[in-house]
């Protein structure tokens, strides 16, 4: 059956590719970004292709970027919140302003879209949000502290979302990507500490290193992501969480692994702490 997309960051990497295979699946598209002819030339010229100007971080264009949508195409069946961009480096070294630039494009960008989309979905009591967060959003690493926490709040804010739509019969997936070359190393989509501090000199010239080497070299394909994200978006029952990459599958096990080891441990101290009522 055929469905609209709405896709944020479709002018390259995995939007693309979302795009591109939707359209070829027979579905009817909505490709979004901030710059309207790089989408364009990324996708293609496509009858049931709508391009339209996003910057995620603006409420009233994701306002009439999706008002454009229902105009054009009568409703939008899946948002796919894929725009996101990446700033590296430790906390100490990390400015405010960027700690504040990076939650509010990786948290608030995609809350803003949702904003938009939520009445349309709401008023045919149907739809499917479809959130990339990371497997950064579960497991914490080193060098990613800025984009951890805006992704752990994806997964937060996703997760609870979930509770508030599900009666209008809207079903919500967060994915966690591994590594995929997806253009998220380029520098189009990076940002490094603008701080420096002696202490952390030497870690960060050779951690910054390591990720410039990485770009391109992922081992996730983000065609293959992009054909497994249409498949989730054709299932009845859509999963809440779908780990995504050969990668992020055992580490998200650990890390569910770690979370009972320190629940149990919590036990002698965390589990009668509860106020104990006068005789």
């Amino acid at each position: 059956m055929s469905k609209v997309f709405f896709i944020t960051g479709a002018g390259r990497g995995l939007g693309t590719d979302i795009a591109r295979q939707a359209l070829a699946a027979g579905h009817r598209v909505v490709a979004t970004g901030r710059k309207p002819a790089q989408v364009r030339e990324a996708v293609g010229e496509h009858d049931n292709l709508l391009v339209a100007a996003l910057d995620i971080t603006d409420p009233g264009q994701a306002r009439r970027a999706a008002e454009q949508a229902v105009e054009t195409f009568g409703r939008i069946d899946v948002l796919v919140n894929n725009a996101a961009n990446f700033y590296a480096g430790y906390f100490e070294e990390i400015s405010d302003a960027q700690m504040r630039r990076q939650i509010e494009t990786n948290l608030f960008g995609p809350m803003n879209v949702t904003r938009a989309v939520l009445p349309a979905m709401r008023a045919r009591r149907a739809g499917h949000i479809i959130t990339v967060s990371s497997i950064a959003g579960l497991v914490g690493q080193e060098f990613c502290v800025a984009y951890a926490a805006a992704k752990f709040g994806v997964e937060g804010w996703m997760e609870s979302l979930r509770f508030d739509v599900e009666p209008f019969g809207i079903r919500t997936t967060v994915v966690e990507p591994g590594f995929f070359r997806t253009e998220l190393l380029v520098d189009a989509s990076t940002t490094w500490a603008e701080l420096s501090i002696d202490d952390y000199a030497e870690r960060t010239a050779a951690t910054k290193k390591v990720w410039e080497s990485m770009n391109g070299q992922q081992p996730g394909d983000p065609a293959k992501l992009a054909d497994a994200l249409l498949k989730v978006a054709d299932l009845e029952e859509p999963p809440p969480r779908f780990v995504a990459g050969a990668d992020a599958i055992p580490a998200a096990e650990a890390k569910g692994h770690e979370l009972i080891a320190q629940a149990r441990a919590s036990r002698a101290l965390g589990a009668d702490l509860a106020h104990d009522e006068a005789a």
